[in-house]
Formats: C-alpha cells, structure tokens, sequence
C-alpha cells in the first residue's frame, strides 16, 4: 500500500510538473529605463534610483543617479524562468540623507515578444523596454 501511495505522489508530482511547464516559462530582459520630469521633495532636483521585481523575484536596483530629473539607468535586469502573464514592478526612488523618497511605482503584465512601455508617475514619466522570450 505504501508502494501504491508513493507511485500516485510522484504521478502527481510529474502532472503538476508537466502543467507548469505549459505555461510558457521564459527569461524577461528589462533595459533601456529612463525617466523624464523627476521632481524630487522641495526645490531640488531628485537623486533617482530604480528597483525592479517580475512576480515574486527582485531582480535589485540601478544605481544612483545624482541631482537627475531626466536620468537615463545603464545595465539591465534579467530574469530566468518567468511564468507568462507574471507582472514587472520597477519603483523609482529619490535617494535622501533621511529615508529615501519613492517617487512611484509602474507595473504591466508580461506578454511574449519586446515592448516598450510608458508609465505616467504623478511627478514624472518613466520609460523601459522590456523582451519576454517564451520557451513554446
């Protein structure tokens, strides 16, 4: 009987294997961030940064960039095995000597192929390309 209760575990085990396979896991590129319009808190210009999450993985944060309304990130964020319709999060962040400022969140759910999005902050607009390669 425990043979029995140890082969139907395992058949079940390899379905839901088999089913998650089916639901297109792939790699997600994010690249080419940037943003227009930053404001950061008073008069002064904001030091942006940008954290980046596809469904429940952080992929980390660009770097710094100081007193830039218009900044432009360089490097990417790469996720493997992505299942489709998961959703990317980036949060851009004005750096701050206090606690750091989070000046807005963008967030779209991922569909095969590259796409560049817009996303409208209340102080701001982002921009940010995005490839998702599926593996069906």
């Amino acid at each position: 009987m425990a043979s029995l209760s140890l082969y139907l575990g395992l058949l079940v085990l390899c379905t839901l294997a088999l089913v998650h396979c089916d639901l297109n896991d792939g790699p997600i590129r994010v690249y080419d961030i940037r943003a227009s319009n930053l404001k950061g808190r008073l008069l002064s210009k904001p030091d942006p940064y940008v954290k980046v999450w596809c469904g429940p993985a952080f992929g980390g944060m660009s770097s710094i960039l100081k007193n830039q309304a218009n900044p432009t990130w360089p490097g990417e964020f790469n996720f493997v095995d992505i299942i489709r319709k998961s959703v990317l999060k980036l949060e851009v962040w004005d750096n701050n000597v206090g606690p750091d400022h989070r000046l807005g969140t963008c967030t779209t759910t991922v569909r095969p192929g590259t796409h560049t999005e817009t996303c409208h902050l209340k102080k701001g607009t982002v921009y940010y390309t995005y490839s998702y390669d599926y593996s069906h």
